[in-house]
């Protein structure tokens, strides 16, 4: 097997851990109403996330396309069901839901731009990381910021300053995002 074919690495691993853990999520949010421990799985997925991208970047036997597809495909998933599911639970307001899955739909139509010009997708910029960085960090933080203790309304605040902020990048690199489509819709031929 040659070593872009790998399936069984420690990344593809920690990425169907998480993508299992979605339903666990909405099982202790929405159903057993157990904040603090729909909280660790976020934290535990945010962690996992990232020491996937990091193992995957040192150890060149732990790079693999599955792991390239697989990765942000889970990171897709969570962007829409962990909103979703805290609008559901009054946490966060649908207005936020609906600006951050406008903004997917949005870039999803330009899909069919980018392949008939011979292209997946385009690079991810670092805004557009650190807006995911600061809205996956925000929506745990918001979440757990719904205890009744003084130390909960900090977290909350603090919560809330990465969400709004998050949420700010990322209509920007959306902006961006479909200015790079339009370079690309002037400079390459359709194929």
């Amino acid at each position: 097997m040659a070593p872009r074919d790998r399936v069984l690495t420690v990344p593809n691993a920690l990425s169907v851990i998480r993508l299992v853990l979605v339903p666990v999520f909405l099982y202790l949010l929405l159903a057993a109403d157990a904040t603090g421990w729909a909280v660790a799985v976020l934290m535990f997925s945010g962690a996992s996330d990232w020491a996937d991208g990091k193992i995957a970047r040192l150890y060149a036997n732990q790079s693999s396309r599955l792991g390239e597809l697989l990765d942000p495909a889970v990171d897709r998933i969570y962007m829409v069901v962990v909103p979703v599911a805290l609008a559901v639970a009054h946490v966060i307001p649908w207005w936020i839901v609906v600006t951050l899955l406008g903004r997917d739909l949005v870039l999803a139509a330009t899909l069919p731009v980018l392949r008939g010009r011979g292209l997946s997708a385009l690079p991810v910029t670092y805004i557009g990381k650190a807006a995911t960085f600061a809205l996956m960090s925000g929506l745990p933080l918001v979440l757990l910021g719904q205890f009744d203790a003084q130390w909960s309304r900090v977290v909350l605040a603090i919560g809330w300053g990465f969400l709004l902020w998050g949420l700010a990048m990322y209509l920007w690199s959306g902006v961006l995002y479909l200015i790079q489509v339009g370079m690309v819709m002037r400079s390459m031929p359709r194929t």
